[in-house]
C-alpha cells in the first residue's frame, strides 16, 4: 500500500513517558488495552509490543495493572519489569495512586460538584447495574465529581474514582440521570465515540518512589460538542482530522493479511456524515451523499489526499436510493482519478487473500462492496463441498468466496451480461471450472420459479438484491419484493441447507426484516431451526443512534445430510 504509514503499529506521539520500569501511552479511542480474542494485534498491548520489537527490543516485557474500556482514551500505564510489578500493583489495589478523568454528560442540572456512591454488580450483556449505597450486594464504587465547563444543558465533568470497578464512572453517572453522551450502552445522547477520557494518572514511581505524572488533555471532539457541535465539513484541516481518526479505527483491517481493500469512513458513523472513504490498492474512492458533502468536496478530496495515496476517485451517490440515474456520467462518477494519478481501467484488490477485479472510474459501484467482506469470510467457512446458489450475484464475489472455500458447485445469477462476465473473469482468478461453476445472465426471480419446478436443490443460497432495481420484464422493490424473493430462494434450499440473506435498505430496519424472512420461510413451506443476525465489518460502524445501513441474517433449515446434486 503506497500510504501504509497511515497505518503504523504505535505513533510516537503516544508515549508520555518511559524508561526501564514502566511506559505510559496516551490509548486513542477505539483501541482496546488487550486482545479480546487470541488472534486479534490491534490492542495496545500488542501494537506497543509491536512497536518496541521494531525499536530492537528483542522480547519486551509489557506488565498490564490497568484497563481502559476500548471506548475511553487517555493514559494508561504497563510496566516494562516484572521487578517493577509490586510496586504498582500495591498501589492499584491500595488506591494510593490517583485517577482523572474527563467526561461530557446530559441532565447535570444547576449542581457543580458532588460524589457519586453506590454498589455495582454485574447486569445483563456485559453492563454493569448500579445499586444504591445501602445495598448488601455488589461491590462499593465512588466517584466524585466536579463541573469543568458547561453550556445550557450540557456539561463537561472531571471525576476522581476512588475505586476501580468495570464501568464504574458510565454507570454511576447513567445511574444518576446523566448518562456519558456517547454511550448508548447506559442511555447516552448518540455521537460518534464515548465522550470519556483518561486525562491524568499519578503514582509512584516502582523505584525512585519519586511522584510520576501522566497527562493527556481531552480530544478537540469534546469542547466541539460542549460548544454545540459545529459543522465536522468546516474546515480541510477538520476533514483530514477525523479521516485520519477514523482510519485508527481501522488498524486491524489495514494490517490484515493479503486485504488491500476496505473503508476508512463510513458517514455519520465516523464523525463525516455524508461522506465515505474507501481504500482500493494504492487509490482512495470518496463518496459524498448529501448536499452538505457536496458543497464541502473541494475541502474533502483535499483532506483525502492528505493520506498520501496515488489517486482520488469522487462518486457523487443519489439523494435518495429510489432514484434511478445514469451511474456513468461524469457530473456523478469522472471516469479519471480527481486527484493525483488515474489507476489502471481494471486491476486487482485482495480481500483475505482472495483476487477481486474492480474498475473505480465505471460508474458509481466498482465491481464489489466492500461492507460484504465479512459475510464472504463466512461463505468461504460454509461452503466446502456445498452447492452454492448466488442470486443478483452482481460480479460474483459471493462465488469466488465459496469456490474457495470448495462448493461442489455453485450457480451465479445475474440479469446484467456486464456483470456476468466480469464474474466470469473474477472466477477465473480462482481457477473455477466453468463445468461445474457456472456464471448465468438471467432474471432471477423467473430462473428461480423455473428451478423450483425442476426441483433444483442447493446447500447454500446468497440472497443480496439491490434495494430497487428494473429489469426490462420485472421490476423489484426490497421493501415490496424482498419477502416473496425471499420464499422464492427457500423453495430451493435443500433441507439442513442455510440462506445468507441481506439487505441494505435503510427503510427495513431488522426487526422488520427478520419478520420478512420469518414470513416467506412460512409461505415456503419451509421449517426453520435458526435465524441468526449477523453483525457488520469494523469498518462500516452506525451512525450514531441508527441502524447498521446492512442488515445479515443467516437462515438454516431443519433437515439431515445433503441430497443428491441438483438436476440440470
Amino acid at each position: 500500500m503506497a500510504f501504509d504509514d497511515v497505518w503504523p503499529v504505535w505513533e510516537r506521539a503516544w508515549i508520555l513517558f518511559e524508561d526501564e520500569d514502566v511506559i505510559l501511552v496516551d490509548k486513542p479511542a477505539g483501541v482496546s488495552t488487550h486482545a479480546p480474542e487470541p488472534d486479534r494485534t490491534d490492542d495496545a498491548h500488542s501494537r506497543l509490543g509491536a512497536y518496541l520489537r521494531a525499536r530492537g527490543a528483542a522480547n519486551p516485557y509489557l506488565g498490564i495493572h490497568q484497563r481502559l474500556d476500548r471506548d475511553t482514551s487517555g493514559v494508561l500505564l504497563f510496566t516494562r519489569r516484572k521487578e517493577a510489578n509490586r510496586s504498582i500493583a500495591e498501589q492499584f489495589e491500595g488506591r494510593t495512586n490517583e485517577k482523572t478523568y474527563v467526561a461530557c454528560v446530559t441532565g447535570l442540572g444547576r449542581r457543580d460538584r458532588g460524589v457519586l456512591e453506590h454498589r455495582i454488580v454485574p447486569g445483563d450483556g456485559g453492563m454493569m447495574r448500579a445499586l444504591p449505597k445501602s445495598s448488601r450486594v455488589g461491590q462499593e464504587a465512588v466517584t466524585r465529581w466536579k463541573v469543568l465547563d458547561r453550556k445550557g444543558e450540557r456539561a463537561m465533568l472531571e471525576l476522581t474514582p476512588e475505586t476501580g470497578r468495570t464501568h464504574q464512572i458510565r454507570v454511576q453517572l447513567a445511574a444518576e440521570k446523566m448518562p456519558i453522551v456517547g454511550d448508548t450502552l447506559y442511555g447516552g445522547a448518540p455521537w460518534p465515540r464515548l465522550l470519556l477520557h483518561a486525562s491524568e494518572l499519578r503514582l509512584a514511581h516502582p523505584t525512585s518512589k519519586k511522584k510520576l505524572v501522566g497527562k493527556s488533555p481531552a480530544p478537540a471532539t469534546f469542547a466541539e460538542w460542549l460548544s454545540g457541535a459545529p459543522d465536522p465539513l468546516r474546515s480541510t484541516r477538520s476533514i483530514a482530522h477525523a479521516i485520519r481518526a477514523a482510519a485508527e479505527l481501522r488498524y486491524a483491517v489495514a494490517k490484515s493479511p493479503g486485504t488491500t481493500a476496505f473503508r476508512i469512513v463510513n458517514g455519520g458513523g465516523d464523525g463525516l456524515p455524508g461522506v465515505t472513504v474507501d481504500v482500493y490498492g494504492e487509490w482512495l474512492v470518496v463518496a459524498l451523499t448529501s448536499p452538505e458533502a457536496e458543497a464541502a468536496r473541494e475541502k474533502i478530496l483535499d483532506a483525502a489526499t492528505t493520506l498520501g495515496p496515488r489517486g482520488v476517485y469522487v462518486k457523487s451517490r443519489p439523494k435518495h436510493a429510489s432514484v434511478i440515474v445514469d451511474a456513468r456520467r461524469e457530473e456523478f462518477s469522472p471516469r479519471e482519478a480527481v486527484r493525483g494519478e488515474s489507476a489502471p481501467e481494471s486491476f486487482v484488490i485482495h480481500e483475505l487473500g482472495l483476487p477481486y477485479l474492480v474498475k473505480l472510474g465505471d460508474g458509481l459501484s466498482t465491481g464489489i462492496f466492500l461492507d460484504q467482506r465479512e459475510n464472504r469470510r463466512r461463505v468461504r467457512e460454509m461452503s466446502g463441498g456445498a452447492r452454492v446458489l448466488n442470486l443478483f450475484a452482481y460480479t460474483g464475489a459471493f462465488t469466488v468466496a465459496a469456490v474457495a472455500g470448495g462448493a461442489r458447485s455453485s450457480m451465479t445469477v445475474d440479469v446484467s451480461a456486464g456483470v456476468i462476465a466480469w464474474a466470469r473473469q473474477n472466477l477465473e482468478g480462482v481457477s473455477a471450472d466453468p463445468a461445474h461453476h457456472v456464471a448465468l445472465e438471467a432474471d432471477a426471480l423467473p430462473w428461480l420459479k423455473t428451478a423450483a419446478t425442476k426441483g433444483d436443490r442447493f446447500d447454500l443460497v446468497l440472497l443480496d438484491p439491490p434495494s430497487f432495481a428494473t429489469t426490462k420484464k420485472s421490476r423489484f422493490s426490497a421493501e415490496d419484493d424482498y419477502r416473496s424473493t425471499a420464499a422464492a430462494a427457500l423453495r430451493v434450499l435443500a433441507p439442513g441447507g442455510r440462506l445468507l440473506a441481506c439487505t441494505n435498505h435503510r427503510g427495513i430496519p431488522r426487526i422488520k426484516f427478520r419478520r420478512f424472512l420469518h414470513e416467506a420461510a412460512r409461505d415456503a413451506g419451509r421449517t426453520v431451526a435458526q435465524l441468526k443476525d449477523l453483525p457488520d465489518p469494523i469498518d462500516f460502524p452506525a451512525e450514531p443512534g441508527s441502524e447498521p445501513h446492512l442488515k445479515s441474517v443467516l437462515v438454516t433449515l431443519e433437515g439431515g445430510a445433503r441430497d443428491e446434486a441438483p438436476r440440470r
